[in-house]
C-alpha cells in the first residue's frame, strides 16, 4: 500500500464536522424513463448490474453552484452559522458552472460571503474526501477558522444518452460540511488521499480542456465532450481493490478494528462493488449506507450526500465510528474516519 498523506487533528482543537447538508433536484428519472427515451435496456438489467433504480436530474437552468448553495445553507443551519462566518469555501466538482470563474466563486457570490477565499478542486468521485483533507491543512496551520467543503455535480450534462454503459449510472446533487478545530462535535480522526495519474485514462471527460480546444463540430461529433468509461471490467476490479485498501488504511492508521466501525459510507459507485467488498472484508452489508438505488452515482457529491442523510435519519449515533472510502477517475482514492 502506498504511503498515505494523512492529516491528524491538532491538539489545539480537534478537527470537527460542525454541520452537514445535502440537496438533490426534485426531478426523478427512473430506469423505465430511460427505456421510454429509446435506450436499449431494461429496469431489470440496470438494477442487476448497478443497483440504480432512479436518479435525479437538474433543471436546464440549474448549475453546480445552485445545487451547492442549497446544500451549503443546510450545513450552515446545522452548524448554527451564517455565510459570514466562513473563511474558506472549497468546492469539489468535475462539472463546474464555468471553467472560469470557478464554481466556488459562483457559490461565494450566491451565499454573499465576500470575506471567504474560494477555489475548486478536481478529484472526480473522491472530491469530498480530498476537500476534507485540504481543509484540515488550512485549519491546522491557523490560516482559516471555519471552512465550508462542498461537493456538487451536474453529471447528467456530461452523458451520451444513447450509451447504456454510462448514462444509466449518473445523477445530479450536492453535499456539504462545515469544518473547524473545536472541542465538541463529530471528530475527523484522519483523512487519507492518493492519486495514480498514469492509470487515469479509463474514466475520462476529454472535451473542454486544452487537449480538445477550441470546441469544434468534429470534437462534438466524435463524442469528446461526453463522459467515457473505457474498460468497465478493469475499472471495477481496480475500484474494489482501492476501496478495500482505503477502509483498511483508515482502520490501521487509527489503531481500530474494521469490526469496530459502525458505518461504511462510501462513494456510491455500484452496489455490486460493495456486496463483493462486504464478503471480502467480512463486513455485514447492513453496515454499508447506500443511496445509489435512488440517486445513482453523483461523483464527488455521492459520499457527502449519503453522510448527511445518515446523520439526519438517525442512522449514525453518538460515538459511532464512520468510515468514508472513495474512489474516482484520475485515478483518485482515499478515506476518512470519523468519530461521531
Amino acid at each position: 500500500m502506498k504511503k498515505s498523506k494523512a492529516i491528524e487533528a491538532k491538539k489545539k482543537g480537534q478537527l470537527r464536522i460542525l454541520g452537514t447538508g445535502s440537496y438533490v433536484p426534485p426531478k426523478i428519472v427512473t430506469n423505465d424513463d430511460l427505456v421510454s427515451m429509446g435506450l436499449d435496456t431494461t429496469d431489470e438489467w440496470i438494477v442487476k448490474r448497478t443497483g440504480v433504480r432512479e436518479r435525479r436530474m437538474a433543471a436546464p437552468d440549474v448549475t453546480t453552484s445552485d445545487l451547492g448553495f442549497e446544500a451549503s445553507i443546510r450545513a450552515l443551519e446545522m452548524a448554527g452559522m451564517t455565510p459570514g462566518d466562513i473563511d474558506l469555501i472549497i468546492v469539489a466538482t468535475i462539472t463546474p458552472d464555468t471553467c472560469c470563474p470557478s464554481a466556488a466563486n459562483w457559490l461565494q457570490a450566491k451565499l454573499d460571503a465576500p470575506q471567504a477565499v474560494t477555489f475548486d478542486i478536481t478529484a472526480a468521485c473522491s472530491g469530498f474526501i480530498f476537500g476534507i483533507n485540504v481543509a484540515d491543512q488550512f485549519l491546522s496551520n491557523n490560516t482559516y477558522k471555519n471552512v465550508l467543503v462542498v461537493a456538487s455535480e451536474v453529471m447528467t450534462r456530461t452523458l451520451n444518452w444513447q450509451d447504456r454503459s454510462t448514462c444509466i449510472l449518473w445523477g445530479d446533487g450536492a453535499g456539504a460540511a462545515v469544518l473547524a478545530l473545536d472541542d465538541k462535535g463529530p471528530e475527523v480522526l484522519s483523512s487519507h488521499i492518493h492519486t495514480d495519474g498514469a492509470n487515469g485514462q479509463d474514466l475520462l471527460l476529454p472535451g473542454g480542456g486544452s487537449k480538445t480546444t477550441p470546441i469544434s463540430h468534429e470534437s462534438v461529433d466524435e463524442g469528446r465532450h461526453f463522459l467515457n468509461l473505457i474498460e468497465a471490467n478493469m475499472s471495477f476490479r481496480v475500484a474494489v481493490r482501492h476501496f478495500m485498501d482505503s477502509i483498511k488504511e483508515a482502520a490501521e492508521f487509527n489503531n481500530v478494528r474494521i469490526d469496530d466501525i459502525a458505518w461504511i459510507i462510501p462513494h456510491q459507485a455500484n452496489i455490486r462493488m460493495f456486496q463483493y467488498i462486504s464478503k471480502s472484508l467480512k463486513i455485514p452489508f447492513e453496515k454499508f449506507y447506500m443511496t445509489v438505488h435512488k440517486y445513482g452515482n453523483i461523483s464527488s457529491a455521492s459520499c457527502a450526500i449519503a453522510l448527511d442523510e445518515a446523520v439526519r435519519d438517525g442512522s449514525i449515533q453518538p460515538d459511532d465510528l464512520v468510515c468514508l472510502p472513495v474512489f474516482g477517475g484520475g485515478l483518485t482514492w482515499g478515506s476518512a474516519l470519523l468519530r461521531w
